[in-house]
Parts: C-alpha cells; structure tokens; sequence
C-alpha cells in the first residue's frame, strides 16, 4: 500500500478513528480499490509509530462498516464502498449502477396471490384481487445487498423472470410506457430473521434497513408497493434537508 496516512497526536481524535477516517476516505476515492490488500497490521503501525492495538481498532471499525473483510491466508482486504442512496424515486438497480457497482438479480418468487389487506389498501384494489407478487435478491459483484419483495396489480406488464433478473423492475415499467410519477415512502431498521440473515449473508439478528414504498404513475394509479431489507452494513439512505423559511 503506497497510500500518505498520518495521524495528528495533539488532536483530542482518538489515533484509531483518525486512522480508520483517512483509510475509509482512500475506499471512497478509489485510491484503495475493491479486493485490493491493505497490508500487514505490524508494517502499518511501525510506519505511523502507532501501537498494533490502535491499527487493529481501526481495522476492526472498518470492518463493522463492511469495507474491509479479514481473509484467513490472504491478510486484510478492501470489498466494495457502501452503497449509498439518494431518497428520491429511482431503482436500487440503477443506483448500483451509478455507484459503480455490478447489479446482479436473482427472481426467488414470481407468481400470482390473492391481494392481503396490507397489499389491497396500497395498490387501491379489493382485498383477495389477484395481484402479482415477486420475491429478488439483489447483489453487487457477487455480494448480497438487498432481498426485494415487489407486488404489483394483474397484467400491468409481463413480469417475465428472464426479464427480472436482466434489469431493472422499473426499467421494465418505463420500456412499457409507464411513466413514474411520485411514491409514498417509508424507512425504518430492525434486527435480522434467521432466513434474511442467510439470504443476506450477515449475522443472526444483524441489523437491517427497511423501506416500504408504493409508487404511482402520472394519472394518480398505483403501480407497485414494494417492502424491502438492505443490509446496513452495505448501504445507507441519504437525505437532503432544507431549512424551512
């Protein structure tokens, strides 16, 4: 690793979180890029005078974040920068994309149910309507980031799996004609089940994000209510917040 590090020992920083804020800084930047090694723990702290336990602390830190993950036999390496997304109406596909990532999708579910209440009341149709219901996970270079569950009303477009897992859920709506228009949208967190921690691949009871969103098209319908969970510690939602005159 070839990277300038120093840390600042009159500053009330902690040595550790100096070091793991300049290591997190380079992932951004692309300076430390995904799958390379961040070198040995006792090289890195001989070359800042740090002890080995600060430079592990720092590790560890980034570690927790989901940017470095410890490989038996190969040491220390960079995975891919946490996902960030705007909350605005876009596809979590398409913001992979932009974020550089490679978007992969695998349909688990795709088949037609009779609508729940919860369902009926989001999609403005009766309860026991039938409505399409398709379960994804979606991963960036191999990686578990999000499990999908999408329901959308009967026939609004062909839900082929083939065409699910080539794009985008939304990309498939504007390809229709479908033009989105705005969506009602809600972001929480909770603790893991034993089934999202092994579709996700984190930890039992690890925590999640949650979204639920219902979005509607240019004449007012409702064309999908989407429920999903993210892994924290792979992605984050961004606001933007104004000060009210």
């Amino acid at each position: 690793m070839t990277l300038r590090l120093g840390v600042d020992r009159s500053s009330p920083v902690p040595l550790y979180f100096q070091l793991a804020q300049q290591l997190e800084a380079a992932i951004e930047r692309g300076a430390l890029t995904p799958g390379s090694l961040l070198g040995n723990e006792i090289e890195l702290a001989g070359r800042l005078g740090l002890s080995r336990p600060t430079v592990r602390q720092a590790i560890q830190s980034l570690v927790d974040k989901g940017l470095l993950v410890r490989r038996r036999g190969v040491g220390t390496q960079v995975v891919h920068s946490q996902v960030k997304r705007p909350l605005e109406l876009s596809s979590l596909y398409d913001d992979l994309e932009a974020a550089g990532q490679r978007p992969e999708t695998r349909v688990l579910v795709n088949t037609v149910e009779p609508a729940s209440a919860e369902v009926a009341a989001a999609l403005g149709v009766a309860e026991g309507d039938e409505v399409h219901r398709v379960e994804r996970l979606r991963l960036a270079h191999g990686e578990p980031m999000a499990y999908l569950t999408n329901h959308l009303p009967k026939g609004l477009l062909d839900l082929d799996t083939a065409r699910l897992e080539a794009t985008g859920l939304y990309r498939l709506m504007r390809a229709t004609g479908l033009t989105l228009h705005s969506a009602r949208q809600s972001v929480g967190a909770r603790a893991a089940t034993a089934a999202e921690s092994e579709r996700l691949a984190e930890p039992p009871g690890a925590p999640l994000l949650t979204m639920r969103r219902t979005t509607f098209d240019d004449t007012g319908r409702a064309v999908e209510f989407g429920a999903h969970v993210y892994r924290a510690s792979r992605y984050s939602f961004e606001f933007q917040l104004l000060v009210r005159p």
